[in-house]
C-alpha cells in the first residue's frame, strides 16, 4: 500500500502560492465516460485566472481518495486546473473510495489501454472546462508507472511526472517503465525515494541511464532516506523533501506546460 487513507498532500510553499480555486470552492466530482463507455470517478479543481496548462492526477492504488482530490486543490492553488481519476470504474463502479475499500481485487485487473483511456477521458474533459491545450500526467507509485507509460502511449500529453513511479512491469506481465524508456517521447521527471525498498536506487540509475542513451529531455531525483510515499503532510522528517519535490515539479511544469 502507498499512502495510508488519512494522508495528505504537502502544503504549497507559500511562495508559489498563484491563485485561489475558482470560486473558493473545493475540487468538484464529476461522472465521465471512456471511450468503451465506463463510467468513471474523477475530481476536478478550477482556476480563475491560471496558467496555460493543467494536469492529470493518476493516483496510487487505491484509486480516488480524499488525497487525491486535495492534491487537485493544491495544483489549482499553483495555476494549475488538475483532476484525479479513479481507475475502478470497470470492477467497481463509480467512487470516490472510502477507507473500506478492497483496492488490490480490483488492482489486479487493471489493464494499461484501459486505464489510458479513462485518461484520455480526462484530458478531454479538463480542456472543455477549462480550454487549455498543454497536459501533463502526475502520477504516484502505481500511478507514476502508469504516467511514465503514458509518456510512450498517449499523443495527446505535454509532459509526464512520477512520484515513485514502479519501473519494473514484471509483476503484472507487462514490459515497464524501465524496459520501455526508449519510447517515451516526452520530457519526464521522475522523484524517488532513496530508501524505498519497492523501487531500487540501482534500478532507478538504470532508468535515468536508459532515458539518456535514448535522448529525452528528463529529470530524476532521489531523495536519500526517504521512504516509498514520502510525499506526505504527516511524515514531518520529510518536509524538506516534500517542499524540494513541489519545487523541482512545478519548475518542471513552468519549463514545458505552462
Amino acid at each position: 500500500m502507498c499512502f495510508d487513507f488519512d494522508a495528505r498532500p504537502p502544503a504549497l510553499p507559500d511562495d508559489l502560492l498563484l491563485a485561489p480555486i475558482a470560486g473558493g470552492a473545493g475540487a468538484e466530482l464529476l461522472e465521465l465516460t471512456s471511450a468503451d463507455g465506463t463510467r468513471f470517478s474523477a475530481s476536478l479543481a478550477e482556476v480563475g485566472t491560471g496558467r496555460e496548462g493543467a494536469v492529470v492526477i493518476l493516483p496510487d492504488v487505491r484509486g480516488l481518495y480524499p488525497f487525491y482530490s486535495e492534491l487537485a486543490e493544491r495544483f489549482a492553488q499553483a495555476g494549475y486546473p488538475a483532476i484525479a481519476l479513479d481507475y475502478f470504474g470497470r470492477t467497481a463502479g463509480l467512487g470516490p473510495r472510502d477507507e473500506e475499500f478492497e483496492y488490490m481485487p480490483h488492482v489486479q485487473q487493471l489493464k494499461v489501454p484501459q486505464v489510458q483511456e479513462d485518461t484520455a477521458a480526462a484530458i478531454a474533459a479538463l480542456q472543455e472546462r477549462t480550454g487549455v491545450d498543454r497536459v501533463a500526467t502526475v502520477g504516484f507509485c502505481l500511478g507514476g508507472f502508469e504516467s511514465f507509460l503514458a509518456g510512450a502511449d498517449m499523443t495527446d500529453l505535454t509532459a509526464v511526472v512520477g512520484f515513485y513511479g514502479v519501473l519494473d512491469g514484471s509483476r503484472m506481465g507487462i514490459a515497464g517503465p524501465l524496459d520501455r524508456a526508449g519510447e517515451i517521447r516526452v520530457p519526464l521527471l521522475g522523484l524517488f525515494g532513496g530508501a524505498d525498498q519497492a523501487i531500487p536506487v540501482e534500478q532507478v540509475e538504470q532508468f535515468d541511464a536508459r532515458l539518456t542513451e535514448a535522448g529525452l529531455d528528463h529529470e530524476i531525483h532521489v531523495y536519500p532516506g526517504a521512504p516509498h510515499s514520502f510525499f506526505d503532510r504527516r511524515y514531518e522528517e520529510h518536509a524538506q523533501a516534500s517542499e524540494d519535490a513541489w519545487r523541482r515539479m512545478l519548475a518542471f511544469l513552468e519549463r514545458h506546460v505552462a
